[in-house]
Order: structure tokens, then sequence, then C-alpha cells
């Protein structure tokens, strides 16, 4: 009965990462041939051109009309980013990542986060005012501002303004900083001679959906932390729910938070500077016709939830933060304690172990600066685990190599009582007792490897310190599958395998682990049930091309991991040898003939 609850376990286990890969391998396929056309293709930069009309988020005032001269743009440089501003709209609509590369290639073109609308895919931030009186005249989509400043730096703020004939002033603050934040402070003066009613508003817009990358453990899509609670929702969800609503897909009123878009590694959101100023956050999904029919239209904005009333003589002003770059871990945790942004780090999605995968990235980071290589700092973290866990695993391994010593005597009671189960099953009992086993004990190593295996996945997985990570020799990026393949001879084949199918995807990682794994499994005690152990002696080929097309970084995690298991076996086993009599070895003990 033990031993079934042993299979049981492990196949279970078993269950759950073939579940797992089935989910996720179309996924990572989809995922390689992005890279391959990423590496391929590079979006134009923008250039002067007319904008359209486009509908604000809180019925500001619609465009009057299609201008016929090039948007004047404003060049915003920083450490870490670059781009322009369209002074048409007070858009930024042009943004790429300096210091990140679509491919490992280095002549591979940067990352572009904002596009602009002459783009296929535009993807902006902008900042406007509604007229919650009705007859203040706002800025319109196509108003042109007016800069004062060269260009937008970390030493040089910029402040756009518009004047709208009527004794209002409009004013865009905008400073950036070394990372990726910027701010923006929108000021009104009220020159008139009567008070004036508007409402400020910020936004990030994205006007096609974004390609995904389809993994089930993996959020893309709307997300943000308002009052208190993370809300996510997917590009799915969000289209359905704003179907049913008639309107957003989902409205918060808060105060300290923050919202916008996330992708697997990029993140544009909002916050409020004022965390006690209470703001109406939303995400909203809309159909708009366009030159292919109608399209899809996504939006994130942030809006007090009461309009400013300004007096004459007076002014008012609102302060918004965007986020516009790589979610790197600790630059997040650290917006979240200056700026008081609660949770930021929720953006990167560590998922339900959460509790193990963020200290995991902290520790693996940790090794980082101190080996300067991520593959070497998994080696080490995984050493750092098996001495963690050592005991726990010696009392495993003891209980498993006592069963193997042991086996010829349980294989002799079972044949001497074939015909009574019972009474067989009462001996093996009274046997484990003497010996001092627990035959469920080998369930340990399994059970706590499975958890620990999902984290640190997660981890490669999601955050960007591990993306384009080298190990050595030919791994240039852990968190990417191994590229060699067993299918062409490891590149001596001047062929693809995978141009036929993902399935033919068989790394020399992979192998390297399925060889550990198969010469670990041969430590153990065989279950006694010739099903069961035909099913165990498929298992390393099974792991083998499961992991094939995980990330190299996990693949060589449990390549490693194995071979410290093997380790550790072996050396109980040898002095479980001399406490018995025996000899250690991979053969399994012969079973004692009756008679």
């Amino acid at each position: 009965m033990d031993q079934k609850r042993l299979f049981v376990a492990i196949a279970i286990s078993i269950g759950i990462l073939l579940a797992f890969d089935a989910l996720n391998r179309p996924a990572r396929e989809a995922q390689r041939v992005q890279q391959q056309q990423a590496a391929e293709a590079q979006q134009p930069a923008p250039t002067p051109g007319p904008a359209g009309p486009l509908r604000a988020p809180t019925d500001a005032s619609p465009a009057s009309g299609t201008p016929t001269t090039p948007a004047a743009r404003l060049p915003v440089e920083g450490p870490r980013v670059q781009g322009t501003l369209s002074l048409r709209g007070a858009r930024l609509d042009d943004l790429v990542l300096r210091g990140y590369r679509e491919t490992v290639d280095q002549n591979s073109s940067l990352v572009r986060l904002f596009a602009p609308r002459e783009g296929g895919a535009p993807y902006y931030a902008q900042w406007g005012w509604t007229a919650a009186d009705g007859r203040t005249r706002v800025p319109a989509n196509d108003t042109d501002w007016a800069a004062e400043g060269s260009a937008l730096a970390p030493a040089s703020p910029v402040t756009l303004r518009w004047d709208n004939g009527q004794g209002q002033v409009f004013e865009i603050g905008l400073s950036l900083d070394e990372n990726y934040m910027l701010t923006a402070e929108q000021r009104v003066r009220n020159n008139g001679v009567e008070p004036v009613q508007v409402l400020p508003w910020s936004r990030i817009r994205r006007e096609s959906t974004p390609p995904t990358q389809g993994f089930y453990i993996l959020h893309e899509g709307f997300v943000g932390v308002l009052d208190g609670r993370l809300r996510e929702e997917t590009y799915g969800n969000a289209k359905s729910e704003a179907a049913k609503r008639s309107g957003a897909a989902f409205e918060q009123e808060t105060g300290a938070g923050w919202a916008g878009f996330t992708d697997k590694y990029w993140l544009t959101a909002l916050s409020p500077v004022d965390p006690a100023q209470r703001y109406r956050a939303a995400y909203r999904h809309t159909t708009e016709a366009g030159p292919r029919g109608p399209e899809d239209r996504w939006q994130v904005d942030f809006a007090p939830v009461a309009p400013q009333s300004i007096a004459p003589g007076a002014s008012a002003a609102n302060g918004i933060r965007l986020f516009a770059g790589a979610k790197e871990v600790r630059l997040l945790d650290s917006y979240g304690e200056r700026l008081g942004i609660p949770d930021f780090d929720k953006a990167v999605d560590f998922g339900w172990f959460y509790f193990l995968t963020k200290p995991f990235f902290y520790a693996l980071d940790w090794l980082f600066t101190i080996f300067g290589n991520f593959g070497v700092a998994i080696l080490v973290f995984t050493l750092a685990l098996k001495a963690a866990f050592f005991p726990l695993a010696n009392k495993a391994y003891k209980s498993m190599s006592r069963m193997k010593i042991l086996g010829p005597k349980m294989q002799e009671i079972r044949e001497r009582h074939k015909e009574d189960p019972a009474k067989a099953q009462a001996e093996m009992m009274a046997l484990y007792r003497t010996e001092k086993i627990n035959p469920a004990s080998g369930c340990l190593p399994i059970l706590i490897q499975i958890p620990v295996f999902f984290a640190l996945y997660k981890v490669l997985f999601v955050t960007i310190e591990m993306r384009h990570a080298p190990f050595f020799g030919w791994i240039h990026d852990l968190s990417a599958p191994d590229p060699t393949n067993l299918f062409n001879l490891f590149g001596l084949i001047p062929y693809d395998p995978m141009q036929l199918t993902h399935y033919l995807h068989m790394p020399a990682w992979a192998l390297i682990m399925g060889a550990t794994m198969y010469f670990q499994q041969k430590l153990n005690p065989q279950p006694p049930d010739p099903i069961q152990a035909k099913i165990f002696q498929w298992m390393p080929v099974i792991f083998t091309f499961m992991l094939a097309s995980f990330p190299a970084g996990l693949v060589i995690y449990w390549s490693w991991n194995n071979l410290l298991s093997i380790l550790q076996q072996r050396y109980i086993m040898a002095l479980e040898a001399k406490r018995g009599g025996g000899k250690p070895g991979l053969a399994v003990p012969a079973v004692a003939k009756k008679g």
C-alpha cells in the first residue's frame, strides 16, 4: 500500500509537469517564432506627419479637423530612454529603451515601447483636460503646444504651454529621472473674469491588440494595484467586460495606486503624485473603424474624482507619474519605497509562489553580483538549497537505501504469502518498523523539488534580469531554450528540424538532464509491480522530451540538482551498505529464491 502511495505521489507530480508542458509548449514555440521575426524586422522610427482625430477618455473636445502640417516634436533624451514627444496633442508616442535589444545579437534593434499613430501599432501616453462646465475651451487632440525647452532630459525639464484665448492658460510641466519615470504636472491659470471647472486626465493608449506570449502562467494586459488590491485583466476579458457594461471594462476609485499595461518584460503605468488625493482609474476597450475594418482600442486612464474649480486669478495643479520601461525588480522596489507607489513590484508576475519566487530572485541576483554569471549563480544557489534540505533528504535517502538493501527480503515475503496479501503486508510493515524505514519518505525529495522547480521557472521566465543572460559554451540566453538539437547532430547538418515540428527539439542540456535522471533512478528501489517499474523506467525519457523546450537555465538547474542528489545518495548508500553488510552499486540486488 505504501509503495502504491509513493507511486501515486510521483505520478501526480509527473502529471502536473506534463500538463504544464502541454499548456505552454505551443506558446513557447510562438515565442521562438516571434524572436526570429524580431531579429529580421524593425519598426521604423517615427517621422513627422499628420495626426488624425482621437477621442479623449473623458469626453474632451474632439479634434477640430485634420492638420495639414507635420507635428513638431520634442526630443526625449535619458540615460536609459530616447525618443520624441509630439507637441500636437501632447503625446509621448516615440520611445525606445537603451540597453535592451530585441535579440542577443548586439546589432539587433533597440526595444521599442511607444510608437506613433503613423506606425502599425500606435502606443502612447497623453495628458489633457475635459471641460466640466461645458463652456471652457480645453486642449484638443490636434492642439499644437508651445514648448519651453529644447529637449526633455533628467537635468532639463520642459514646460508645454497653450492659451485658449479666453483667459485660461494650460501648462504641462514634464520632468524625467535617470531611469524610466516621467512626472507630469498639469496646471491651469485662470486669467479670466469667471470661474471655470476643468477635469485633468492622463492616459496610456494602445490602438491595436499587442501580440502576447500566450503562456498560462504569465499575465499580459491590464494591471494595477488600486486601493491596495492587485487588479489584472487580460485583453480578452477586458473586451468581454466592456461589452457587458457598455462602458469601461473596469473602474475603481483609489488613492495611492497605479495602473497600466504589462507585457512580459515591459511596463507602462500611471500613478498619482499625491497619494492623499482620490482618483478614478479605468481600464477601457472600444472598437473603432480602421483601414482594415473595426479595430480594438485599449486604454488605461486616471482622473480626479471631482473637477477642479478655479476662481478668477487662481490656478490649480495635478501631478501624475508615468513609468515606461523595463520591469527590473530592484528598480520597481526602489520606486515603491521612495515614491510611495504600493506593491509596484507586483508588475512582475511572480505568481502564486511569490513567497518563494521573489526571495529566489534576490538570492540569484546577489550571487550574480559575486560571480558575474547567472548560470553560475544558479549552480551555487542549487548547492545552497541542497545544503538547506540536507537533513531531510538524508532521511529520505537512508530509507530508500535500506529499502533497496532489503529488496530481496521483501520479495521473499511476497512470494511466501502470494495467496494472502494481507499477511504479506503485515510482515512487510513489521520489517519496516524493525529496520526503521518509512516507505513514504521517498516522496519527500520530489514533493520538495516541485514548488522549487516552479518558483525557479518563474524567476527565469518573468524577470528581465535573466533575459539574454549567458552561461558558458553555446548557451547565450538562460531564459530561452537550449538552441542545439540532436536531430541535426548539434548543428553539423545545416537543417532546422523545428521547421517540420516543434517536437523535434532535443538539445544537449536536455540529454544531460535525462542521463542524470536515469542514473539517479537506478539508485532507488524498484517498484515491485512490473507495470510501475516500466513506467519508472520511462520517466527519464518523458522528462527529457518534456524539458527540451524549457528555458536552458531551468534544465541546467535540474541536471545539476540530479548530479548533487546522485552524489548524496551514493554517499548514504555506502554508509548503509557498511551498516547492513552489503555493497553499494547501481544494480538492483538479486531476488532470493524460494527454498
